[in-house]
């Protein structure tokens, strides 16, 4: 069994790193390339740097920072953010990037994520999946949202999770909407919805508050690889504890 992966993100708007509750309220989180190599120091697996306001805004990443971040790891690199194109990928992957996410137009241009499979491989796409519960005919649905969690869609989360794994994604980074930034522990029943409909690894994002809440997103969730922002922003938790924590609960990871 592979070993599961511990990641930091990095929420960046206009150059800083950001974080709010469920996508709203940001604040000043500090400079991205010192927190990347603060994360780096730690022992993170990989970082996600994801331009929040790029899609919102029309416009690509903001390159310049990425490779910033970039020079200062040596670890895995996710960026995402404004990807509309294959020459927005290309430009991020030419500047340090190693995967790509892409969220909001692989919602409107589902072929995008073929596209970035064929010309880069799968193992180099991430679609990001951000979603909320809702009840719909009495029962508990998730539905996805994009434009960072402004504008609803059509689509369920599984239901999207299981499409975006069969047009080519190597890899689902789900975040839950109504958890993000509120430390209240991830969405299980959210993440095992969709572990249990793609064979491709899942990425739970969104409520980490415990070390537990790390535990339980990959015992319960079956959860490939946790995600946090916030309690490694303030340091409620450093990364090698999580890793430890995880390691005396008998998941595998490296130290």
């Amino acid at each position: 069994m592979a070993a599961k992966r511990v990641i930091p993100c990095l929420d960046v708007d206009k150059g800083r790193v950001v974080k709010g509750v469920s996508f709203r309220g940001l604040r000043d989180a500090g400079d991205p390339v010192e927190l990347a190599a603060r994360y780096v120091h730690e022992g993170a697996d990989e970082l996600v740097f994801l331009d929040v306001s790029a899609s919102v805004e029309g416009r690509r990443a903001t390159v310049d920072v990425v490779r910033r971040v970039a020079e200062e790891i040596d670890i895995p690199f996710t960026v995402g953010g404004g990807v509309r194109a294959l020459e927005d990928a290309e430009a991020l992957l030419r500047n340090g990037a190693d995967k790509v996410s892409v969220n909001t137009m692989a919602v409107e241009r589902p072929e995008l994520i073929s596209w970035l499979a064929r010309r880069y491989g799968d193992q180099c796409v991430v679609v990001a999946i951000d979603a909320a519960r809702e009840v719909s005919n009495g029962d508990p649905i998730y539905r996805v949202y994009t434009h960072s969690g402004t504008r609803p869609t059509e689509l369920k989360a599984e239901d999207w999770a299981k499409r975006a794994a069969e047009l080519g994604a190597g890899e689902l980074l789900v975040t839950s909407i109504d958890r993000d930034g509120r430390q209240q522990g991830y969405d299980v029943e959210l993440l095992s919805r969709i572990t249990r409909s793609v064979s491709v690894p899942v990425i739970a994002s969104g409520g980490a508050g415990t070390l537990e809440d790390f535990h339980t997103a990959i015992s319960v969730g079956g959860a490939d690889a946790v995600l946090a922002a916030s309690v490694f922003h303030y340091r409620t938790f450093y990364i090698r504890q999580v890793k430890e924590y995880l390691w005396s609960r008998g998941i595998e990871v490296r130290l």
